[in-house]
């Protein structure tokens, strides 16, 4: 099996990079290295949000939670669908504004405020390196679980992997291979539920093998209600909050076709939440002495798939790492080349030599990430914490700014760095933590409050408004005279 695996990964790999470089070859901007030349079609559009979305955490993460917790791993899949219906009710009409970065989709919703750009920016890429951290642990734990691999050479070579097409062929590169990848992991993982199942004696095996509490609903008996709310909440502002979906809305053909592959990314994934927690409660049923919970998925790839079958299957789990990674590694290097390298510099990169600094990018970001990813190996912890931490605030001021018109960028600022603060207090402080779940729903509210509050006390009323009220103040003087 480990001899079978490796080389079908190699070709899988080749076919990858194949795909990329054959549907880049006539990039000529940085528009079209980034962005795809702003024309995704609808199908390319859903096949990338889809294949995004069931992505790290929905294979490693949310089976693995799944395999303690039951019910509960449906969490995942409920928070994300969720997420993208959002984002296509608030967020899909901003295509029309020509944004490159998220950055300068938030700092535009308080006047172009440079300091709210530069703060998003940094932000927006640490965020980005967080993400491809968590989507290489994911896949590092894959390979070294599977050929024996030391788990450190094992994320190095799931970096390399995607580093390899996506810096040849850019975002047009990911969008294709996502595409490809979104049919690979839809095929594998309902395969998997299926045989999982039906390998354990059927559904009536499978629900009693487990603990009473963990098939209560969402099992809540089991986890509580405010961390399970708090779980979904996590993912649902990781979606909203995430650059590399607000790349999808920058680089599709418009706003019809944008809106309409998020909603149908939506309802398939939310039909697809309970594939996860299938997946895991078998695993339970078959073994509940796994030393490492995250294994759960491939332990069942390998002793109940037939051999090809379940080759298949694993690569499907690796391509949900790779679709994540490929997107985040883009999203994060428009931000840098767009905005951190102009605050840095002074000045645009040489646009003639962008398609070139962009690979440099994507070079140096994939880099850190690598080196942060060898440092934890827990991902649904990694995620949840980078999350509360880095993406809060942006959430709450992507909404704040979208939905209100009076939001300045002194309320800006202060809902990023509320969030943000809020989330390291409730994250050192382990009582808090197993009270709440995680610190995502204590940092949206502080941020949402502290954005609101500061944003009342320093707003200006418009001059004109004001000239208005005191014409009609004298009005209503000189008619009571």
């Amino acid at each position: 099996m480990d001899i079978v695996f490796t080389l079908a990964f190699i070709a899988y790999i080749v076919v990858m990079i194949l795909v990329g470089w054959w549907v880049s070859r006539k990039q000529k901007s940085g528009d079209d290295f980034l962005l795809a030349g702003r024309k995704v079609p609808f199908l390319l559009s859903l096949g990338t949000t889809v294949a995004t979305m069931v992505g790290t955490g929905s294979s490693m993460g949310a089976v693995g939670f799944a395999y303690h917790n039951g019910w509960a791993g449906a969490l995942y899949g409920l928070g994300g669908a969720v997420g993208i219906l959002l984002l296509a009710w608030i967020f899909a009409p901003v295509r029309r504004l020509q944004f490159t970065t998220m950055s300068e989709e938030l700092s535009y919703y308080v006047d172009n405020n440079i300091y709210v750009k530069n703060i998003v920016a940094f932000i927006i890429y640490a965020a980005s390196i967080g993400w491809l951290g968590a989507h290489i642990i994911g896949g590092g734990m894959y390979l070294s679980w599977l050929t024996g691999l030391d788990i450190y050479w094992a994320k190095l070579l799931i970096a390399l992997s995607f580093s390899i097409y996506v810096i040849i062929g850019g975002y047009t590169a990911v969008v294709w291979t996502d595409s490809i990848q979104a049919l690979i992991l839809f095929i594998g993982f309902i395969s998997m539920a299926y045989f999982s199942v039906d390998y354990i004696g059927g559904w009536q095996a499978m629900l009693s093998a487990q603990p009473e509490e963990n098939i209560s609903f969402l099992a809540l008996d089991k986890i509580g209600v405010l961390p399970a709310f708090s779980l979904a909440l996590a993912i649902l502002v990781g979606v909203l909050a995430t650059p590399s979906f607000r790349q999808r809305i920058y680089s599709g053909q418009n706003v019809n076709t944008i809106r309409k592959s998020f909603i149908y990314s939506g309802i398939i994934y939310l039909g697809f939440s309970i594939i996860p927690a299938i997946i895991g409660m078998s695993a339970y049923s078959m073994t509940s002495e796994l030393d490492n919970a995250a294994f759960a998925f491939p332990h069942i790839a390998l002793n109940v798939m037939p051999l090809a079958l379940g080759v298949f299957i694993i690569i499907a789990g690796i391509s949900a790492t790779l679709s994540s990674a490929s997107s985040d590694a883009i999203a994060g290097v428009s931000v840098l080349l767009t905005d951190i390298y102009r605050f840095i510099l002074g000045r645009a990169p040489d646009k003639n030599k962008m398609i070139l600094s962009s690979r440099i990018g994507l070079f140096f970001t994939i880099g850190i990430a690598l080196l942060l990813a060898m440092m934890s190996n827990d991902i649904i912890t990694y995620i949840t914490k980078m999350i509360a931490i880095l993406m809060s605030g942006m959430c709450v001021c992507g909404l704040l700014g979208r939905l209100w018109p009076k939001y300045n960028w002194q309320g800006a600022i202060a809902t990023l760095f509320i969030g943000m603060v809020t989330a390291i207090v409730i994250s050192t402080n382990s009582e808090l933590v197993d009270y709440f779940g995680n610190p995502v729903l204590p940092a949206i509210i502080c941020a949402t409050v502290a954005g609101i509050s500061v944003t009342l006390l320093s707003y200006q009323f418009p001059k004109e408004t004001e000239e208005s009220d005191n014409q009609n103040s004298m009005m209503s003087q000189g008619g009571a005279e």
